[in-house]
């Protein structure tokens, strides 16, 4: 049969969700097999696309905006109705007649390359027994700018149902700012004349104390910063570069269409370099340079932390700082070394976003207005340019002013932790000119790691709070419950009021987010360039968030997992191993962080031992969270 438009229901599935009224106009269809259960009608589709030949697709989103709900919500379907495409994971719908059995109606739905023979089934699902509407999520994450048919196979009596729908651009936005990096166009369009070092301080490590001043709006507050001990034989290094910013004040990236070069840079900034070097003298060209990127909360003093088994191999470490962290720019660090005291600038990227007087420790990371839906996604993008230029930037600086190069730009190597992790899939699939890297406790998408997390789960209130979604008086639920099943686990029937709108609000979260998320980008990485390193029962990124990047790129190979299970440490969140240098796993995973930076070799760090597996035997064992989340409950 002739599947009818999903654009007939699509403002009642905006406002009210109440699909049923907008596919009455179909009742002829379902009247001729009154005994059985037919589809009706299936989303995502074309259907709701425009030409648009400025677009790589040739199309652009075209979702109403009557009836869209909260300013939060209608702002997000107008940043939608920007996108050249589908969501690389979208959350497919399937009205049916009359009632199914989930599991068997999901057996029946697949998806399919329009152009070759790929094709993958469905999971995630969800059942909503008021609309006779299945929900669910591609098994496998499709790929960008792709036209699919998704097919509803009505039963062994009836004929099936499809439409067609084309994937967004989803890289190219990224791909748009390397390679005007590349060009060169970047820098001239930011007045930069060529990339480079400024160094600003350098001291030896051994005898020398380090106060951070953190501006933090209305107060400054002096923090004594920790020199492991380990590292105290080299040199640290302070200083700044400058690097093309294509960030506005809402800390959004223009959305220019796909078929272009990508908007251009907005200006300049000054970004803070911390680096590490290791005791003794450079080899002909300098070090060997390792990007180490920090995670959410943290700064390029942790680079200290980090690079402890680099210094020991060899191996420069250096960092900077992500935006809207390291407190305010009044920032600055208090050296003490040799009987010297010295202030330099930190160079903080925080700003005062909410208005309050106060800079915290992550604030200006996120997009503002009505933008706010788009998260950290262009914060994360922007990142990932700055790492780019860092990367260019490092070749032949010269410390100690002796004419001869301390910092070698050939084969630059990244390790990043957390949310270094993640910025730093982004990089790696990204920019050909990173050689290897490490992610250290990375996920994605960025909206189901603050579902899923205790620590963030807030995060999604305030959110829906805004968009007037909550739908739960519980506290342990933080106010509201989405009734969504995991990646593997079996149909959920939705019960709670107010769900669907919740997952609604949520999927459409992450498909504006994707071109700023790792899982994105995980399929352009070479398998010999990347090592993820996972810990068992992380409860900041959760395992399954690990699961979806992984599965998205297929590095099992390539990656290695921390059972914290099987430590004396059991009882902990594992997320922080790698940097807890009072951990044995610290040092474990350092070890195996230097040795494939430095010769490309995958070790374990443990040998026999069980603790750690190198690489993962079963995949599968990600899949759960692997810690108790109550608010996740039925």
């Amino acid at each position: 049969m002739t599947p009818l438009s999903w654009r007939r229901s699509t403002a009642a599935l905006a406002g009210t969700l109440a699909l049923t009224a907008g596919f009455a106009a179909g009742a002829p269809a379902a009247l001729a097999h009154p005994g059985k259960a037919v589809p009706l009608s299936v989303f995502p589709s074309d259907d709701l696309t425009v030409p648009d030949p400025g677009q790589l697709t040739g199309r652009r989103i075209a979702l109403p905006t009557t009836g869209c709900g909260a300013p939060v919500s209608c702002g997000l379907v107008q940043e939608l109705d920007q996108l050249d495409g589908f969501d690389l994971d979208p959350r497919i719908a399937v009205q049916f007649s009359a009632p199914v059995d989930p599991a068997e109606a999901a057996a029946r739905i697949s998806v399919r390359e329009e152009h070759g023979g790929w094709r993958t089934g469905v999971d995630r699902v969800v059942w909503d027994p008021a609309t006779n509407t299945l929900y669910a999520h591609p098994a496998e994450e499709l790929a960008p700018g792709t036209t699919y048919r998704l097919r509803v196979q009505g039963g062994p009596a009836n004929g099936a149902t499809q439409d067609r729908f084309t994937t967004m651009s989803a890289t190219d936005g990224l791909l748009d700012l390397r390679r005007q990096l590349d060009s060169g166009s970047a820098f001239s369009a930011a007045g930069i004349t060529a990339p480079g070092l400024q160094v600003e301080g350098t001291f030896p490590a051994a005898g020398t104390t380090v106060t951070w001043t953190q501006d933090q709006g209305a107060t400054d507050v002096p923090t004594p910063v920790v020199i492991p001990e380990a590292a105290t034989g080299g040199t640290l290094v302070f200083g700044s570069y400058l690097a093309p910013s294509w960030l506005q004040p809402d800390v959004t990236i223009d959305q220019t269409p796909t078929g272009d070069d990508g908007p251009a840079p907005v200006g300049q900034q000054r970004l803070p370099f911390l680096a590490v070097l290791p005791p003794g003298t450079p080899p002909p060209g300098g070090w060997p340079v390792a990007v180490f990127g920090h995670g959410f909360t943290g700064n390029d003093t942790n680079v200290l932390l980090a690079a402890v088994a680099n210094s020991q191999q060899g191996i420069a470490t250096i960092g900077t700082n992500v935006v809207g962290h390291g407190y305010g720019p009044d920032s600055t660090y208090t050296i003490a070394s040799g009987g010297t005291t010295t202030t330099l600038s930190s160079h903080g990227r925080g700003v005062d976003q909410d208005g309050n007087g106060q800079i915290a420790n992550t604030e200006g990371s996120s997009a503002t207005g009505a933008a706010a839906a788009q998260s950290s996604r262009d914060a994360l993008r922007q990142t990932a340019a700055d790492i780019m230029t860092l990367v260019r930037s490092v070749g032949g600086t010269d410390v100690d002013a002796d004419g001869t190069p301390d910092l070698s730009g050939d084969d630059v190597t990244y390790f990043g932790q957390s949310f270094g992790g993640i910025y730093g899939t982004m990089l790696t699939g990204a920019d050909p000119a990173v050689t290897r890297s490490v992610l250290n406790v990375a996920g994605g998408p960025i909206t189901e790691i603050t579902r899923l997390s205790p620590s963030f789960r807030p995060l999604v209130t305030a959110t829906l709070q805004a968009a007037g979604l909550l739908n739960s008086p519980d506290p342990t639920r933080n106010f509201f419950q989405e009734q969504l099943p995991l990646r593997g686990e079996g149909p959920v029937t939705v019960t709670a009021p107010g769900a669907l709108a919740i997952q609604e609000f949520l999927a459409r979260s992450t498909w504006l987010s994707r071109p700023g998320s790792p899982e994105t980008f995980a399929p352009l990485i070479e398998p010999e360039r990347a090592l993820f390193q996972v810990a068992f029962g992380d409860q900041t990124v959760s395992n399954p968030t690990a699961y979806t990047v992984i599965a998205a790129g297929d590095l099992w190979s390539r990656t290695s997992l921390y059972r914290n299970d099987k430590t004396a440490n059991a009882a902990n969140n594992p997320h922080s191993f790698l940097l807890n240098l009072l951990l044995p796993a610290a040092g474990q995973g350092q070890a195996q962080v230097a040795a494939f930076l430095g010769r490309g070799e995958v070790i374990d760090p443990d040998g026999p031992g069980a603790v750690w597996e190198v690489p993962i035997s079963d995949p599968a064992v990600l899949l759960p969270l692997n810690f108790a989340q109550p608010a996740l409950r039925p």
